[in-house]
């Protein structure tokens, strides 16, 4: 009663072997992340343009405030020098307005001293003076002169 058991072995050629049959560690090793498209700076600055209106002036996160804050400190750019540049610009203002004044003061200096020494009196006082044709002429010549002010390259003041 015997009976008769064949074994036998079944292969793979090389090839058709790693076509076949999955060689790598999938099971171990967890699967890297999908490849996600990368936009380049000049499509993120068009994206930026098309969504401008949309997006929320004020609030903590995705606002127009916080990528100032967030640009801001990226180039390091401080609160402290905006007081810096507000305190400059209010001495520049500062500036302007006095020297406004001394341009006003020394054009009306200029206008008093011109209106004291420019009335120049010429000629024959009180007597007709008589020329060759017969033409008879006053007897008294003023010469004036006007000067109108002007402020030389400054502007009126004001800020800016």
């Amino acid at each position: 009663m015997s009976q008769e058991i064949k074994l036998g072995k079944q292969g793979f050629v090389r090839n058709s072997y790693v076509n076949t049959i999955d060689t790598t560690f999938t099971q171990l090793i967890p699967p890297p992340p999908p490849v996600e498209d990368v936009i380049t700076v000049e499509e993120f600055f068009d994206l930026y343009n098309t969504l401008f209106y949309e997006i929320p002036a004020e609030g903590n996160v995705n606002s127009h405030i916080s990528l100032i804050q967030r640009s801001s400190e990226y180039i390091g750019f401080t609160e402290e020098n905006d007081e810096n540049i507000q305190i400059l610009l209010d001495e520049i203002t500062s500036l302007r307005e006095e020297l406004l004044q001394t341009q006003k003061e020394l054009r009306d200096t200029e206008l008093n001293a011109l209106s004291e020494n420019n009335e120049v009196t010429t000629g024959v006082e009180d007597e007709d003076v008589q020329n060759e044709s017969g033409i008879t002429a006053g007897t008294q010549f003023t010469a004036q002169s006007t000067v109108v002010g002007s402020t030389s390259g400054g502007s009126s003041g004001g800020s800016y």
